[in-house]
């Protein structure tokens, strides 16, 4: 059994176990070679078995070593988890907060959640984490993501949920379309026009369908894509319309188009989108998550004050 091993030793044995020589271990760490290699064997000693052997003049792991690693690494990316933690406790205008979100909503929503937020609280990082429409795991089925932004509401049993946005849809047309002139259109005299969409998996592809059928049609999607950026693009290059969400943001930065697009008003009712927040109920959340999940919220609050006036 392994009692009272140095925490140096094991980021050391980490590092020599991943490449590193112990002269470069010893110049990083400002230590003596002696006093590297004599940490090494101590912590040898302690688990009972050589955990390195040299070839050459490369120390690399035995067998004992390989499987003593992965161990090793989980338990240091917890203690440095738990130091971050202490450190944001005694801190709370530093670390990181883990945030996942509809790739999509990175053209539009994130970059203008996250702005606000570290006009405030500038020492706070962030660890974004897209989701792809048909990635085999989820970004709720993994236990190192704090906050996610989703258009799918959870199961109100495992997770917190609160609406950011309800975001009223647009049909998206070239500034050269037929239609370019016009403020507002029916979605039935669409029928036989083509789509620009995002993938199938996505709830913007998921609204866009059933909204279109609610019409009396399904969409003749000619082209898929993964973002809204590149939707955009392709709807102001004239190759098919869209539907997508609308806010000022759009207007203003010209969509990465330069303004080359036109968003027309949807008569259809139902013609909107819910943007949500989301947390494991089980999950800790730091104080700065914290602080930034009363950001979010607060801004869900003044965003519907507004829709309500």
């Amino acid at each position: 059994m392994v009692m009272g091993v140095d925490t140096d030793a094991l980021r050391w044995f980490q590092e020599v176990a991943d490449g590193v020589t112990v002269t470069e271990v010893s110049e990083l760490t400002r230590t003596s070679q002696s006093g590297v290699s004599r940490a090494l064997a101590k912590l040898e000693a302690e688990v009972g078995t050589p955990l390195l052997r040299l070839s050459g003049r490369t120390l690399r792991m035995t067998e004992a070593g390989a499987a003593f690693k992965h161990h090793v690494d989980a338990m240091i990316h917890q203690l440095d988890d738990g130091l971050a933690a202490v450190q944001q406790i005694v801190d709370p205008e530093s670390g990181t907060i883990t945030l996942s979100f509809e790739s999509w909503l990175g053209a539009w929503l994130v970059p203008s959640l996250v702005a606000q937020f570290r006009l405030h609280h500038p020492s706070v990082r962030f660890d974004l984490v897209p989701h792809y429409a048909g990635a085999i795991t989820t970004p709720r089925s993994r236990g190192d993501i704090d906050l996610e932004l989703t258009t799918n509401r959870p199961a109100p049993s495992s997770f917190g949920w609160q609406r950011v946005a309800r975001e009223p849809l647009r049909v998206v047309v070239s500034a050269a379309h037929p239609l370019a002139r016009e403020s507002e259109v029916e979605l039935a005299d669409l029928a036989e026009a083509s789509f620009v969409a995002l993938r199938v998996g996505t709830s913007l592809r998921e609204v866009t369908d059933d909204l279109c059928t609610r019409a009396g049609f399904s969409p003749q999607v000619d082209i898929e894509c993964d973002d809204l950026a590149t939707l955009h693009g392709f709807v102001a290059s004239g190759l098919g319309i869209a539907v997508t969400p609308w806010v000022r943001d759009h207007e203003s930065a010209g969509h990465g188009v330069q303004g080359a697009v036109r968003f027309l008003n949807i008569s259809d009712v139902h013609a909107s989108l819910d943007v949500g927040i989301a947390w494991a109920l089980h999950r800790h959340l730091l104080p700065a998550t914290k602080t930034f999940l009363a950001h979010v919220v607060e801004r869900g609050d003044r965003h519907r004050d507004d829709q309500s006036r």
